[in-house]
């Protein structure tokens, strides 16, 4: 008798409930489309940027263009899955981040301790494979670095701090051990 009438009325209610969640998880995931972080682009000529003051060979150009500087640049270009939010959150997340760390493109606007310890930072996290990282290869499969690649970035970084410790002294570079 009543008994089904209970259960009934209860899967009921759990429906109702669910539907009313799906519209508002819907409604939400519409108006967060709308809410979006400026992006980190510019067409703006960079008077800080590494290659003002360092040569950068063409084909460590195209290395730093294609691998780092999405992330660590003043222009990233964006996926096309970054046009749905939460994506672009957490794209914009990792663009932040990433400059907070190293950005080429104010690198000669930092003390030259900066400059020369994240270049130390370039070739370290390089050769163990640590930049660029995996989350971000798994789907820019092109910034996966040769050796040839590894090789020719952590090369130049190395000529960045020769030329730092050519022109400037050592004091100003690293701080003495006590």
């Amino acid at each position: 008798g009543n008994d089904g009438k209970y259960i009934d009325r209860s899967i009921l209610n759990r429906y109702v409930m669910l539907k009313k969640i799906g519209w508002a998880l819907l409604i939400t995931l519409i108006a967060i489309q709308f809410i979006r972080p400026a992006k980190n682009q510019t067409t703006e000529p960079q008077p800080h940027a590494i290659q003002t003051k360092f040569e950068v060979p063409e084909n460590v150009s195209s290395i730093l263009k294609k691998a780092c500087y999405d992330c660590h640049s003043n222009n990233s270009q964006y996926p096309w899955y970054s046009n749905i939010q939460p994506v672009y959150w957490w794209l914009n997340d990792h663009i932040e981040e990433g400059k907070g760390h190293l950005n080429f493109d104010e690198y000669t606007n930092k003390r030259l301790r900066y400059q020369y310890h994240k270049m130390e930072e370039v070739i370290e996290q390089v050769k163990e494979g640590e930049m660029p990282l995996n989350s971000y290869t798994w789907t820019h499969t092109d910034a996966r670095l040769t050796s040839e690649e590894k090789a020719a970035l952590t090369g130049w970084a190395q000529e960045v701090m020769d030329t730092l410790k050519a022109n400037h002294p050592i004091d100003s570079l690293i701080r003495k051990k006590k």
